[in-house]
């Protein structure tokens, strides 16, 4: 994701002058490729959840003078462990059977190239006050919506990408209609969603939206022709 990517829920959020006191992301990776990292240093509280030690440390470094609490975990269906399969970036909980790595980059997953973590149901995190959540834990996005205690104001789900399509869409879609949550805007990845109180996206993110659907149309129909 470049930074302008990255910027943008920020940018959004501001613009409708929406408040947020605690901001939560799921699946951080570096403290570069935060998408909370504005938030954070104009010091909103903030809980960044990310499962790879080889980046917990860099974060806690990184973060150390910001109000954050850093979650060492992963999340999943379950609590106790779970084994992930490093893919830098794109590292992903191995039991899934679908992820952007296993998609777009054809990763095989390796016993030797994978590590053992503890892993938590979501909502043992959740305290109830999460105002802006962004959850990209490749393909297991689901994992986090479906045990939330919050009802974020804002909620930022990685759904799409390339040739890959979050494998719990629809349950995903579902919740976000039965809990009066209206699709704001897409990007190159993520599907962002506001509560309905909050009113309606803007003719700008609804041609947005239109836009990273046709592209997404568009890279699935080169993938059948390639395969023909």
């Amino acid at each position: 994701m470049n930074d302008k990517e990255q910027k943008k829920i920020y940018r959004k959020i501001k613009s409708r002058n929406i408040s947020i006191d605690h901001a939560c992301e799921v699946g951080v990776y570096l403290p570069q490729t935060s998408n909370i990292i504005d938030f954070i240093k104009e010091g909103t509280r903030a809980s960044l959840v990310e499962a790879d030690p080889k980046t917990v440390s860099i974060l806690e470094d990184y973060f150390k003078k910001y109000y954050v609490t850093i979650f060492p975990v992963a999340v999943w269906s379950s609590s106790g462990t779970v084994r992930l399969s490093r893919a830098a970036a794109s590292t992903f909980i191995s039991e899934l059977k679908s992820s952007p790595a296993i998609v777009n980059d054809k990763y095989k997953v390796d016993i030797d190239n994978s590590f053992e973590v503890k892993c938590v149901v979501f909502s043992e995190i959740d305290k109830g006050d999460i105002d802006l959540l962004i959850v990209d834990i490749e393909g297991g996005e689901w994992h986090v919506i479906n045990h939330l205690t919050s009802r974020p104001k804002v909620i930022s789900v990685e759904t799409h990408g390339k040739y890959y399509t979050n494998p719990f869409i629809k349950e995903i879609t579902q919740w976000m209609s039965d809990n009066q949550y209206s699709l704001w805007f897409k990007d190159a990845s993520d599907t962002v969603f506001m509560k309905n109180e909050l009113g309606k996206s803007s003719l700008s993110d609804q041609l947005e939206t239109s836009l990273s659907e046709a592209k997404i149309r568009w890279k699935k129909f080169k993938q059948v022709f390639k395969k023909k």
